[in-house]
């Protein structure tokens, strides 16, 4: 199903605390990384995005958690090239999706057990295991799904009708999701949702008797001040006898 995307120019107070952390550069950024341990070295799926079973097999299970980086959750969803430095490193490293939240021996990045592997040649995975830490370069890069549109969720916890809560999946390019917004049709105005952790939004007693009509506003990645964020506007997406698991495909990709 298609959605009419609409995009403005939107101000808004809150952009103006998160606009130190969302400019975006392409140089690489030097720090530490460490992995944590899983029996099926996939992600955790009890990780604070929120994601679920998503964040362990997300970009072929190619995850990790950061800390600085997470930014109280908004950070969820991007994407990072990751290289290691030491003789058993390739040159390209690896990409990895955020989808949880973490803080190691002064690293940025706690990967996955495969991610962290994938940095290394062929047979040496091993080897730098065996490191537990090892220093890296990262830099932000844009998510690419193989053609899969931007799905939104709607999360385990909401409950019809009084509680929604929703995540997006499959987040696209270069952007970060910093609000969103539900159209109150008798009131004529977009509501604003709440950000209670991860990945997650959520509203109390949303709009009853239509289709939910739901508005993010993100910041492109290169964003160099709020002016610079746009709105998207998805029209009747979520079907007024919505359910907890539903998930709705925006026919939205954005690079």
């Amino acid at each position: 199903m298609n959605f009419a995307v609409k995009f403005s120019h939107f101000i808004f107070l809150f952009a103006l605390l998160l606009l130190p952390l969302l400019t975006y550069t392409q140089d690489f950024v030097c720090s530490r990384a460490t992995y944590y341990g899983s029996p099926n070295c996939l992600g955790n799926p009890t990780g604070a995005c929120g994601y679920g079973d998503y964040g362990t097999t997300v970009n072929d299970g190619n995850v990790a958690a950061v800390s600085g980086l997470y930014r109280g959750g908004i950070g969820c969803g991007g994407c990072y090239q990751v290289r290691c430095k030491s003789a058993e490193c390739t040159d390209d490293g690896v990409q990895v999706v955020v989808t949880d939240h973490g803080a190691g021996d002064h690293t940025d990045f706690i990967m996955s057990p495969r991610s962290y592997g994938k940095m290394a040649r062929p047979g040496l995975e091993g080897e730098l295991l065996a490191y537990g830490v090892v220093d890296i370069d990262y830099r932000r890069v844009p998510c690419r799904y193989g053609g899969s549109n931007l799905i939104v969720v709607l999360h385990e916890r909401s409950s019809y009708p009084h509680y929604l809560a929703l995540l997006i999946k499959y987040q696209p390019g270069l952007i970060d999701v910093v609000a969103v917004e539900i159209w109150q049709e008798d009131c004529k105005e977009w509501r604003p949702m709440r950000k209670p952790f991860g990945a997650v939004w959520d509203m109390e007693n949303p709009p009853r008797g239509t289709p939910l009509s739901i508005r993010f506003i993100i910041i492109p990645g290169g964003a160099a001040s709020a002016n610079d964020a746009q709105s998207v506007e998805m029209p009747s997406l979520i079907p007024d006898n919505w359910k907890a698991g539903d998930s709705y495909d925006t026919g939205i990709q954005l690079n």
